[in-house]
């Protein structure tokens, strides 16, 4: 099927006896197959009588050589079709793969987000990233990692035109209010001694309309009206997480607690923070450094941390 997407994904019409010669396959059998990619990857493609085939926008698929010759010594796996990213890398840490390395994918089937929503991720219009690093020296480096994860994506989002992102607590990246990208830490082995984080990342690069997302979102191309290269993307995440990670290793989150806090969307703001069945309401404060909330609750500072907590502006509409 990825030999049929790369033979179209220049967005002119090929005839189907050219594309069948190509496969190695009859017409009516590429006719099967161009309707396997309209209904599994969602691709729309045009049909023209004495014309051919041709996909309604061209594909600029990701390229695994170009990434790995600028990513930072990672070795790079760029899937075609994959449950999610983070249950990939989980699985090749599983098999003994060393860490760092980086696994990507055009398409996820089960992407998800945190508190185990869905994460829409249709073929080749968007980021599905997941980095795998070792921890060695237990629980100090985890300490804010997420939220470091966060200000290297909001660099390069802001490098890519997108100069309105900023952070939300704990782990979203947003325009206004409306989510352009997400992320997801999930951690394996013994945190007290060695283990490993997959650091997820996903971003809504060229996605244009998504009729089953159920919260309000926007994307790298709604924002700046351009088609992204998202090989162009990758490297550049991959670059700003290297600096962000490693100041992280030195110095500590500590180093880095008033930058988020100056790009923190919600400073100051009236919120509900949800845990389980339970509503805090309080004043957002910022955050302390090791990157849990702090808010102001009854007149009272309160911290709060955790993987399961959900934060709600308290005037949302």
């Amino acid at each position: 099927m990825l030999t049929l997407v790369n033979l179209l994904k220049d967005g002119r019409f090929h005839s189907g006896q050219d594309l069948g010669a190509a496969l190695g396959i009859s017409r009516s059998a590429v006719w099967k197959q161009l309707q396997h990619l309209e209904a599994e990857l969602g691709l729309s493609i045009h049909k023209v009588r004495g014309r051919g085939y041709q996909l309604a926008a061209p594909l600029l698929l990701l390229d695994s050589q170009a990434i790995s010759s600028a990513t930072p010594g990672w070795p790079v796996a760029v899937l075609q079709s994959v449950d999610s990213t983070n249950a990939e890398a989980l699985r090749a840490v599983a098999r003994g793969e060393s860490a760092p390395f980086l696994v990507l994918a055009e398409r996820q089937i089960s992407g998800r987000g945190r508190r185990g929503r869905k994460w829409v991720s249709p073929f080749a219009e968007n980021l599905y990233y997941s980095l795998v690093l070792r921890i060695d020296g237990g629980m100090r480096q985890l300490e804010g990692l997420s939220l470091v994860v966060g200000l290297a994506v909001l660099q390069a989002l802001r490098n890519f035109g997108v100069s309105a992102a900023g952070l939300k607590w704990p782990n979203d990246v947003l325009v206004g209010d409306k989510k352009i990208a997400g992320i997801l830490l999930e951690l394996v082995g013994d945190p007290a001694d060695v283990c490993h984080v997959v650091l997820g990342i996903g971003v809504n690069v060229n996605m244009q309309k998504a009729d089953e997302v159920d919260q309000q979102w926007t994307s790298i191309r709604l924002e700046s009206s351009v088609s992204i290269d998202r090989n162009a993307l990758v490297m550049e995440l991959s670059k700003q997480l290297s600096s962000y990670i490693q100041r992280h290793q030195m110095e500590g989150f500590s180093s880095l607690q008033v930058e988020w806090e100056a790009n923190h969307l919600w400073q100051g703001r009236s919120v509900s923070l949800i845990a389980g069945s339970n509503h805090i309401d309080g004043v957002v404060l910022g955050i302390d450094c090791q990157g849990a909330l702090r808010l102001m609750v009854d007149g009272m500072e309160k911290i709060f941390s955790g993987g399961e907590l959900s934060l709600r502006l308290r005037d949302d509409s």
